[in-house]
């Protein structure tokens, strides 16, 4: 019997580790007896980094995840203190359930927290999403994902660059597998179930089941566009001038609400008799299908999350990320993304051109197919038979 132990803790987490947890429910669901496979039973554990109910309750089901095996209602906390939180409570964890492997996803604090506990005990670590390079360590995620590469056994990559940028800094080419992108399977695993979501016509942009007039989607978090009020003022004020031509809908993260309020911006958004207008139409955190739905019918994405970056390129949704720079450039060089800042000029031109200019067909990048939490599972077992023989 294998023993895996999977570690989730923000948004993004959930909708990496679902597919995995399917493949892994398929493997069991087979008739024919795994040929040199032993069985797997796995442990999701829930650090709690994300606690609101709707960036974390109803993503577990809407995603068909189960309840988690252990939650440890972390909470929210500065950096230092969240990461030594999650390390104190998940050992315990560790130490009673005693994995053969823990597998962690993308970048948050749970994914380097779950890591370094593990390895400290003798525990292999698997890491998917591995060797995605932004290369400004002022970033939180990019400290996060260097070190867990550095101490992770399997190194799981989504596109080229990945494999690239482990190359340069020295992991062995044993460790590192190109298969592809989990957060893609996830998306075309629930792209017609999203469709059948009613957020469109809640918002009235759907008529006689198609979408009636174009419309835009912000979403904000990284702390360097939301905790600095110049900065979110001018991002703002960029969307809020090309909302003058189409509504754009702002599902908004607690702390950016938080942030919008206190700085005295509250005056950038539409009022309430307004939604089927134009403007900036605050909304409350979606669920992960409404979400999708909304962003598929989208004729502009304005952005500065990783995964929505890859979500659009697959769409085939014009994409704007309101960063310096992107650790995914195959959404640059394959899909649909453009990577503009924060400075509101360029926001603006950059929406403009694409409103004038016509959708080009989407293109996936190598491996985008919805096949990556299966060749995980098969990398993984293969491994740990191999480990166990040897």
């Amino acid at each position: 019997m294998i023993r895996l132990l999977s570690v989730v803790g923000a948004r993004p987490n959930f909708m990496k580790i679902a597919p995995v947890i399917e493949a892994l429910r398929n493997e069991a669901l087979k008739n024919e007896p795994l040929k040199n496979f032993p069985d797997i039973e796995h442990c999701l554990v829930h650090s709690g980094q994300h606690y609101d109910e709707l960036l974390s309750g109803n993503f577990f089901s809407d995603l068909g995840l189960p309840k988690p095996d252990v939650n440890l209602e972390v909470g929210s906390g500065s950096h230092a203190a969240q990461t030594a939180e999650i390390m104190k409570r998940i050992e315990p964890v560790l130490l009673d359930y005693r994995p053969d492997m823990i597998l962690v996803v993308g970048d948050v604090n749970s994914t380097i927290a779950a890591a370094l506990t593990a390895v400290k005990l003798g525990i292999e670590v698997a890491h998917i999403e591995a060797g995605l390079r932004s290369f400004d360590m002022t970033m939180p995620e990019e400290v996060n994902r260097k070190l867990t590469d550095a101490i992770s056994r399997l190194l799981f990559v989504s596109e080229q660059s990945g494999v690239e940028n482990l190359g340069r800094e020295g992991i062995p080419k044993e460790r590192v597998f190109l298969v592809g992108n989990v957060m893609i399977d996830c998306l075309l695993r629930h792209r017609e179930l999203a469709r059948r979501s009613t957020i469109l016509d809640k918002l009235g942009m759907r008529g006689n089941g198609t979408v009636c007039r174009p419309y835009g989607v912000l979403t904000l978090h990284r702390p360097s566009n939301v905790d600095h009020p110049k900065t979110l003022q001018d991002i703002l004020a960029a969307v809020n001038s090309l909302a003058a031509e189409l509504p754009v809908f702002f599902p908004i993260h607690p702390r950016t609400r938080k942030n919008i309020e206190s700085f005295g911006l509250l005056r950038y958004f539409a009022s309430e008799d307004s939604v089927k207008g134009t403007g900036i139409v605050p909304l409350e955190p979606l669920g992960y299908l409404d979400f999708l739905c909304l962003n598929d019918g989208a004729r502009i994405v304005l952005t500065d999350s990783g995964g929505v970056q890859e979500e659009t390129t697959v769409l085939g949704v014009p994409c704007l990320t309101l960063r310096k720079n992107t650790e995914r450039p195959a959404t640059v060089e394959q899909g649909t993304n453009q990577v503009v800042g924060t400075n509101p000029d360029r926001i603006l031109a950059a929406a403009q051109l694409i409103l004038r200019s016509s959708t080009r067909p989407p293109r996936r990048p190598p491996l985008w197919d919805g096949k990556a939490a299966s060749r995980i599972v098969t990398i993984v077992r293969e491994h740990l038979n191999r480990h166990r023989q040897g």
